[in-house]
């Protein structure tokens, strides 16, 4: 195989060739060191006709005179460059150090480039990042906003195919009307010629009766009549399949006159908008239910009208559930817990019975499974109303935040049984609900705020243990000592401050208006309220820590730095032992309290909270 640089040689002797390597812009040294790996590259191919000792056997050529002269001169100032080497003041460090600084500059800068470029590179992973799951977010708000407006649009387009249906059944029965008319038309054209009478009486004498098919068509609208009148459902939907096959036929067999044919689809078409207007009134009806119900929703589906079937389901399912609702009256004195639980019942009972009866007759079609959970949230947000105005809204104001709590579980607990039919409702409560426990929380953190302040003015910071131990004494030895190796020694106030936000179930027996506050943490911890429960019992314990401060002697004088004290009345800790007590209080309740609250309300911090409900 030739050597790609063989067209080269040849040329090379000829004439001057530009493809040819340039050593103009080289030293010397360069130039010699280029030249010598220029020749010995083709002394390596000594297969080459044109090879390097061929060359160098051609004496006439030019490249010989061209290598002779240029080693002579390359020689001479290379033995110029080594006089370099042959000084005494040569420095070999200095030397080295000159030839190195160009290459360390070239690497440097290869260096900085690669940083450059990798910096780059991240910064541009990072934006496609962030560009990806902005894209994904504003995909999921265009869905979320174009969500009702995608279910009416379906709706439409159903409706839209409903009219373009009947206007085709009308098209065909005006075309059928043009047809019969323009044959009336010919046949009394055939009347009024001599012959025409002739042969008028001889179909006549020979037609004398009917066929059965013409028979049938006669007794056909009084059969029908009998059957809505009797309320035979599936035997009326039976006979108008029969009706629209005996159509069918006669169209393509031509064995009815016009006249009957027409008869005959206008009675079909009148007795379909009967049975169609019957089932609708009975669907309609309060006493119509189970499956009943089910029979004529399921009729009015066979006849084509699907979204007007299930719209009257659902409505159906309404009117039952407020029917059932007027027995239901709240009253000021009836507890909030059973109002909710009984309109709890009710609704999300019709929901599910409403979801069960759309699945087993219309399936999922993707049309009527948005309009059920349109419909469903439509009547969770009706019943949160209700919840709140009779249930909720006293005890917010009241802060009853174990009330209010309870009614949020309550109906959160009869709400999460809609889940395995697919209907995902518990956010939608949760949002409603949200502002009045938000309200009966900052109630009842103000109450215990409260009742502390007053219980610290009466407090004779005297350390004792709670009044739970004087209860241990019927108790054994061992399990009493267990118990009172367990209790802490606090004032009166702290005490009783314990008690009222309830960290641990030993707590529970106290009947006070507060008692069971982290009961409802699980609660407040669905509605993503944990790290504002926490907030405010912050708050209460600096507020307790403000009043221990000003009951110190020599407090007095800076009350007006303490923030949050007010005017609040405190008794002064005149002794050492009283003012230990005040310490105690302060750090047993900080060792105790605080970090059982957060370790109550760690599940949201540990799930990533984020307030999806503000």
């Amino acid at each position: 195989m030739p050597h790609k640089h063989s067209n080269h040689i040849l040329d090379f002797s000829l004439k001057p060739n530009p493809d040819y390597p340039k050593f103009t812009h080289l030293s010397d040294l360069d130039r010699l060191y280029s030249f010598t790996y220029f020749i010995h590259s083709f002394s390596l191919l000594p297969s080459s006709p044109y090879g390097f000792r061929q060359i160098l056997s051609l004496k006439s050529t030019p490249l010989r005179s061209f290598c002779q002269a240029y080693c002579q001169d390359a020689g001479a100032k290379f033995e110029e460059n080594l006089n370099v080497f042959k000084s005494d003041n040569f420095d070999a460090d200095a030397f080295v150090q000159s030839k190195c600084h160009s290459l360390n500059e070239s690497v440097s800068y290869s260096s900085y480039a690669f940083t450059q470029s990798s910096a780059e590179i991240r910064h541009l992973c990072s934006y496609l990042v962030d560009l990806k799951r902005a894209s994904a977010e504003e995909m999921r708000r265009g869905v979320y906003a174009n969500y009702k407006a995608f279910i009416r649009t379906s709706k439409e387009i159903s409706d839209l195919e409903g009219e373009l249906s009947s206007m085709r059944n009308l098209l065909s029965t005006q075309a059928t009307l043009v047809h019969n008319l323009a044959e009336g038309v010919h046949i009394d054209s055939l009347s009024d010629t001599p012959d025409g009478s002739a042969t008028t009486g001889s179909l006549n004498n020979e037609v004398q009766e009917p066929s059965d098919v013409e028979k049938w068509c006669t007794e056909f609208p009084d059969f029908l009549d009998v059957l809505l009148a009797e309320r035979r459902i599936d035997e009326a939907l039976a006979s108008l399949d029969e009706g629209e096959r005996v159509v069918s036929e006669a169209k393509e067999k031509k064995t009815l006159a016009p006249a009957m044919l027409l008869s005959l689809q206008t009675t079909i078409t009148e007795r379909r908008q009967r049975l169609a207007d019957q089932l609708a009134e009975a669907a309609c009806q309060p006493s119509t239910r189970g499956a009943e119900l089910r029979v004529a929703i399921s009729a009015l589906k066979k006849l084509g009208d699907g979204p007007r079937a299930h719209t009257l389901l659902l409505n159906a399912h309404y009117q039952r559930y407020q029917y059932n609702m007027q027995s239901l009256r709240p009253s000021s004195t009836s507890y909030g817990g059973a109002y909710t639980a009984a309109l709890s019942q009710l609704v999300f009972s019709a929901i599910a019975q409403a979801a069960s009866d759309s699945l087993a007759i219309f399936g999922k079609e993707t049309a009527y499974t948005s309009e059920l959970v349109m419909w469903a949230t439509k009547q969770t947000e009706a019943f949160a109303i209700l919840v709140k105005r009779h249930a909720l809204a006293s005890s917010a104001a009241a802060g009853g935040l174990r009330s209010a709590a309870e009614c949020v579980q309550i109906a959160l607990g009869h709400c999460s049984l809609l889940e395995g039919r697919g209907l995902a409702l518990c956010p939608v409560l949760l949002k409603l609900f949200r502002p009045s426990v938000e309200q009966a929380l900052d109630a009842n953190l103000k109450r215990i705020e409260e009742s502390t302040a007053a219980l610290a003015a009466a407090d004779d910071w005297e350390l004792s243990y709670p009044p739970t131990a004087g209860r241990l004494s019927g108790r054994t030895s061992a399990a009493a000592s267990g118990m009172m190796a367990y209790q802490h020694k606090l004032s009166s106030s702290a005490h009783r401050f314990n008690s009222m936000v309830q960290l641990e179930a030993d707590y529970a027996a106290f009947p006070i208006a507060s008692a069971g506050f982290f009961r409802r943490c699980r609660t407040l911890l669905s509605m993503q309220l944990g790290s504002k429960t926490l907030d405010g019992l912050f708050q209460v314990f600096n507020s307790y820590v403000n009043m221990l401060i000003k009951a110190l002697p020599g407090s007095m004088e800076e009350e007006a730095s303490f923030e949050g004290s007010g005017n609040k009345i405190v008794r002064m800790a005149e002794t050492e032992a009283q003012q230990i007590a005040l310490l105690a209080n302060a750090s047993l309740l900080a060792d105790e309290l605080l970090p059982r609250a957060a370790m109550k309300l760690s599940p949201l911090n540990q799930a990533n909270y984020k307030d999806d409900f503000s």
